[in-house]
């Protein structure tokens, strides 16, 4: 891997030697390269497989030129609101607004938005219509299915709808992401990756989704708190990589969010290559 610094403008990008760069990851946390932190984790990672990777740390969500700075990426956008929730970041349990944020240079608020993965996804949409999205970190995870919303109080929907995203990564992402970023570069397009552990995508066919578990429709599970307590029950029994089923919800009896099963565990040599 890489010991210099992740590019964070396009100066230092060029000065890499790199006019496009392969992804642009947009985090909703200042820029720490240490293996405590997932974007650079990811990022190294990517590094050592050969993808270039250029970063958007904090960008101005009321400004959509924060998220154009070197241009359209080669293959998509990895989208994290950090290594927290953007909304536990911000509020209490009382629902109370922090007054520091441990994740922004001198402890500084205001440098992400409230639900940062739908922000960042949003702002990028409005310049990049059609490039590739991938989400992940704790907020997209948390949220990759039908959920219930503390804040708002309600049930909300897969982030994956509201965000306009293409996929998530859920979960530890050092097995998906390279597999992801290995279909792109052979020219799958990101509507194709039904197929990697560890991700969630949509899709309107339902007869292309084999062997799964259809979970209650979200309008159920919305209006209702028992299928909603079933829904749960079997996402929580399907948490195990090994044996988990494929799951999927609909939405409007025409959309329909799937969910593949966990990514398997890293072997102590893949653990090695990571973190070492």
């Amino acid at each position: 891997m890489s010991h210099g610094f992740l590019p964070l403008t396009k100066k230092e990008l060029t000065a890499d030697g790199i006019s496009q760069p392969d992804f642009v990851y947009v985090s909703g946390d200042a820029y720490v390269d240490h293996s405590s932190f997932g974007t650079a984790i990811i990022c190294r990672l990517l590094q050592s497989r050969g993808y270039s990777v250029a970063l958007i740390c904090q960008p101005d969500w009321r400004d959509p030129g924060s998220v154009q700075e070197y241009g359209e990426p080669r293959l998509g956008f990895l989208v994290s609101s950090g290594n927290m929730d953007s909304m536990v970041n911000h509020y209490t349990v009382s629902r109370k607004r922090r007054h520091q944020d441990a994740y922004s240079p001198g402890g500084a608020i205001g440098k992400r938005p409230d639900y940062a993965v739908i922000v960042y996804c949003n702002l990028i949409r409005k310049t990049y219509k059609h490039t590739p999205i991938i989400i992940g970190g704790i907020e997209a995870s948390l949220r990759r299915l039908s959920h219930y919303d503390y804040w708002s109080d309600r049930v909300r929907r897969s982030i994956l709808l509201d965000s306009g995203a293409d996929l998530i990564s859920y979960g530890m992402g050092e097995h998906s992401i390279p597999e992801i970023a290995d279909a792109l570069a052979s020219g799958l397009d990101i509507r194709d990756l039904t197929y990697i552990d560890g991700t969630v995508y949509k899709t309107r066919d339902e007869e292309s989704i084999y062997d799964a578990i259809r979970l209650p429709d979200f309008e159920k599970v919305r209006s209702d708190k028992r299928a909603y307590a079933h829904s749960f029950s079997i996402q929580h029994a399907n948490t195990d990589p090994f044996q988990a089923r494929r799951l999927y919800e609909t939405y409007d009896g025409k959309l329909f969010v799937v969910q593949n099963p966990p990514a398997k565990p890293l072997t102590t040599q893949e653990m090695d290559d990571v973190y070492a």
